[in-house]
């Protein structure tokens, strides 16, 4: 035969450890203002949601899917317009953020001559 009283024993060892609120109705402390701002955190949450999903769309382009958030960043210049050679190197970031070239062709054109370079000199086409 099961113990009516048990529920009330566990509700008040409960209680006695880990204090009254604890077995309180949740619903007992709910007011509107509480339910106002329950709401708002809803739509701010769905909106971070919405902007998450969007950034993960993806874009066909030439074939192949392609993250929206990626085609949306601007594309890092790893090609040096005076020489065309392409590099992951870290220097040449350096020097292509800088003077717009790659080291080797600082080093070749720009070194010392800064000044001139700033002014928009560049070597002809065929001193590449």
């Amino acid at each position: 035969m099961k113990d009516p009283d048990r529920i009330a024993r566990i509700e008040q060892a409960i209680a006695k450890k880990y204090g009254h609120e604890t077995i309180e109705n949740p619903r007992s402390h709910w007011d509107d203002e509480k339910e106002k701002e329950y709401q708002e955190q809803l739509k701010k949450l769905a909106a971070r949601e919405r902007t998450f999903e969007e950034s993960q769309e993806k874009e066909e382009v030439n074939g192949i899917l392609i993250s929206k958030k990626l085609l949306t960043r601007e594309t890092v210049r790893r090609g040096c317009p005076v020489c065309n050679t392409f590099s992951f190197d870290l220097k040449d970031d350096a020097y292509m953020n800088r003077y717009s070239c790659c080291y080797k062709c600082y080093i070749q054109w720009v070194d010392g001559r800064e000044e001139r370079w700033e002014t928009g000199w560049r070597p002809p086409k065929g001193d590449k």
